[in-house]
């Protein structure tokens, strides 16, 4: 998994983090960390609402504050239990799993082909699998959970830093990464207007 100095660069390609000529060197190994805790923490936080509101069907969550930030009518839908267990589950697992990584690379830990490319597939499973929560939330469910939209927030730029890193030398991709800001914020600029656009008879009325 770690590469020894006694690798040769053919054995390794394009894994080196700190090679200058890879995009975000120093972004992605904060990221990871920092992006990966705000996750753990937020998935955590859920997995103790659900199971307060398991042992008590009439409690009200901490996350629940109107009719539309309201993590009780999301937790108690099917959506939430995807796999047959509840989803933040799975955010502890794979948010510690990417905590670890970014730590390890700052630590100086290089990493070999086949390892990022594990990482790229779960970060496109993650990035998938919230925008499906994303449509259910918006326009299945019709309540948005502010635990889950922090897993949102940070699941995406996860993935996009990370395949600008694993595919640094695709065209389109290194096209991309000299706007890598723009394609970001245009991201989540589309999530909030989807937001805005879905609840905005009630948003109107707190104006």
């Amino acid at each position: 998994m770690l590469r020894s100095p006694a690798d040769s660069p053919a054995d390794t390609p394009d894994v080196a983090l700190t090679d200058s000529r890879r995009p975000f060197p120093r972004l992605l190994p904060w990221l990871l960390l920092v992006g990966g805790g705000i996750g753990l923490s937020a998935a955590f936080v859920l997995t103790i609402e659900k199971i307060a509101l398991l042992e008590d069907p009439s409690y009200v969550p901490s996350c629940s504050i109107n009719p539309v930030l309201s993590c009780g009518s999301v937790m108690t839908t099917p959506q939430a239990e995807v796999f047959g267990f509840p989803n933040p589950l799975l955010g502890i697992a794979s948010f510690a799993t990417v905590t670890s990584i970014g730590a390890a690379l700052l630590a100086g830990a290089r990493f070999r082909r086949w390892f990022w490319l594990g990482l790229q597939a779960g970060a496109t499973f993650g990035v998938v699998f919230v925008h499906w929560l994303i449509y259910q939330s918006l326009y299945v469910i019709g309540a948005l959970c502010p635990y889950c939209m922090l897993v949102w927030a940070v699941t995406i730029p996860i993935f996009l830093y990370v395949t600008l890193h694993n595919f640094s030398r695709h065209r389109l991709v290194k096209a991309l990464s000299g706007y890598h800001t723009v394609v970001l914020i245009v991201w989540f600029l589309a999530v909030v207007s989807l937001i805005g656009a879905r609840f905005w008879s009630y948003w109107s009325t707190l104006v």
